[in-house]
């Protein structure tokens, strides 16, 4: 619920850009069973960012965000060296009574 002195975040298509996609791997799923949610972001995403983003698309408590970046590998893609792009983990810790079911369309 919302107080009379408190603005309602308002949902702006930058959110969207900011939270691209839950993770699903088994690491991650282990993580729920502590309120936690991975999420992949942009590489330039701020904590704070993170923290407004997940809190106004899915209407809850954010507890801390833990973020991580992985390094891109280097691949061989049909004989031909590349590399794979770095990417951006957002580990979100909701506060209790809190839920995210992101496996839901799984």
């Amino acid at each position: 619920m919302i107080k009379k002195h408190e603005k309602a975040p308002q949902i702006s298509e930058a959110m969207y850009e900011i939270v691209r996609a839950p993770m699903i791997t088994e690491k991650a799923t282990m993580g729920s069973a502590h309120g936690q949610v991975t999420f992949r972001v942009p590489l330039e995403a701020t904590k704070p960012q993170i923290r407004a983003a997940v809190e106004a698309l899915f209407k809850v408590k954010v507890k801390a965000v833990n973020t991580l970046v992985v390094k891109g590998k280097s691949k061989t893609f049909r004989g031909r060296p590349g590399e794979r792009s770095d990417v951006k983990k957002a580990i979100v810790t909701l506060q209790e009574g809190s839920a995210i079911d992101v496996g839901a369309g799984v």
